[in-house]
């Protein structure tokens, strides 16, 4: 592949079109402020036994994205003896837990938000805009200037004895371009619906979630809930990594992606479960396709999937999840095959302190196709992929990291000798990021670097061991 430098024209006005968004969120009322270096302290003992009052306004009735820090040590008694009362968005637990989809990771994990209310509604909203500099190594790299974002959007209510949460979420990344962008390794999609991504991570849909949920409590401890999302997100797979403190500091994606969280945006999804204070038990039917090229409208909803998730937090500082699903026809160029996805995954998350944020996350996935090419080959075995990821922030500072090993047959194409193919490939990311407050928003500046690990079969194409970095600047939402 030639070396290419390209600019994202979308960058600048992204920036100003998301500040604008904040400006005039109407979320002032019992909105509060945060530093964004600073997560809450979870040391502090939590009541969540206590019932929730309707009858009284409540700012923080929502639950929350953990994505990253909110520093609560400046809010006054009165907003944390809110946050004691409050509940999850599926059942009797804290809002704290709750994350992409109807995932859960670890209480204690920070958050960020804009929080309000109007009348029986509670809200919060929450994002980022991200511009990237990424440079790809070796002869199979590119480089490219471009940005990320996402904003999303929450209101919840009591209704008919249960509680009733709305959730909207988009995103710009189609503006830079149908594909996307270079990152090493990467697989999965297409730009063209001829020819496959390679060696690139492809844009997310301009809307990513459209979903309404509601839980109802059953028995004492017990609640049942359903999710409807078009798009949504499945129960399959760990909490998405642009949703979890551990993993969105990295502002590029994993190469493990298409095995742990890829049905994060599904066109057509419906699940249904049980929960209790500590465990959940849920199920899902899905479009198993993946979103086509065409970023900005709906993909049909095909309801042809299924998967099943066990989720068990044992205590407030670990989130534990076993999945397993099937996807019919996943790839739009490879219809006829199907795949069945098993997953693991162990969040941990640590408190440290004011301002100060340890969450590590070890992920493992499993995909084994069937029919289409496979259908020939009933032994052939599965794909693995393993991910490790690490987060520390110390206020203002916060240093990440990523090691990932993944199974991979779709890096060559025909006519090449190595198509189809199957490498076992390693990479390894480091990287951090300093925070700037700025009234309701963050300003972030990073970098990271990435080094890999390939078989000498491959090494030839990519240039022996090639490095890649990329260096960043980000505007996020940390609360009023």
């Amino acid at each position: 592949m030639p070396r290419m430098t390209s600019f994202d024209k979308s960058a600048f006005p992204l920036a100003l079109a998301f500040a604008a968004i904040v400006a005039g969120a109407p979320m002032a009322a019992g909105a509060q402020t945060a530093d964004p270096a600073m997560p809450m302290d979870h040391t502090m003992p939590m009541d969540h036994a206590m019932p929730m009052d309707h009858a009284m306004p409540m700012d923080h009735a929502m639950p929350m994205d953990h994505a990253m820090p909110m520093d609560h040590s400046a809010h006054d008694m009165a907003g944390m003896d809110a946050m004691h009362g409050m509940k999850g968005m599926l059942g009797p637990y804290s809002m704290m837990r709750d994350a992409s989809g109807t995932a859960w990771q670890a209480d204690s994990a920070p958050m960020q938000a804009i929080m309000g209310h109007t009348g029986d509604w509670s809200t919060m909203i929450h994002g980022m805009v991200t511009l990237i500099y990424d440079k790809q190594g070796g002869p199979r790299g590119a480089d490219k200037t471009f940005s990320t974002s996402m904003l999303m959007g929450m209101a919840q209510r009591p209704l008919g004895g249960g509680t009733l949460t709305l959730r909207g979420m988009g995103s710009l990344d189609p503006l830079m371009g149908r594909s996307g962008y270079p990152l090493l390794l990467a697989t999965g999609e297409t730009a063209d619906g001829r020819t496959p991504l390679i060696d690139r991570q492809h844009p997310h849909d301009a809307l990513m979630e459209l979903s309404a949920t509601y839980s109802h409590p059953l028995t004492d401890g017990l609640s049942g809930f359903v999710y409807a999302g078009m798009p949504g997100e499945p129960a399959l797979g760990p909490v998405t990594f642009m949703h979890r403190f551990s993993g969105i500091a990295n502002p590029e994606a994993p190469i493990a992606h298409h095995w742990l969280d890829s049905t994060h945006v599904t066109f057509g999804v419906v699940t249904a479960g049980l929960t209790t204070r500590r465990v959940k038990l849920e199920g899902s039917v899905f479009t198993g396709r993946e979103p086509d090229q065409k970023r900005w409208n709906f993909d049909k909803p095909r309801f042809d999937s299924w998967s099943a998730r066990v989720t068990f937090n044992p205590t407030d500082n670990l989130s534990l999840q076993v999945s397993h699903g099937y996807l019919k026809s996943p790839e739009q160029l490879t219809p006829d095959d199907n795949e069945h996805r098993t997953t693991a995954s162990a969040t941990w998350n640590r408190a440290l302190g004011p301002g100060r944020t340890w969450q590590t996350t070890f992920a493992w996935g499993r995909n084994r196709h069937s029919g289409g090419d496979h259908h020939a080959a009933q032994d052939e075995a599965p794909s693995d992929a393993f991910l490790l990821e690490s987060a520390l922030q110390w206020r203002r500072w916060t240093a990440f990291g990523r090691a990932e090993n993944v199974d991979k047959d779709e890096l060559f194409l025909e006519p090449d000798p190595l198509a189809g193919q199957r490498f076992n490939v390693s990479k390894l990311t480091l990287g951090g990021y300093h925070s700037v407050p700025l009234g309701p928003l963050a300003f972030d500046l990073g970098g990271l670097v990435s080094g890999y690990a390939l078989p000498h079969a491959a090494e030839a194409r990519y240039g022996g061991h090639p490095t890649s970095f990329m260096l960043f600047t980000r505007l996020r939402i940390v609360g009023r």
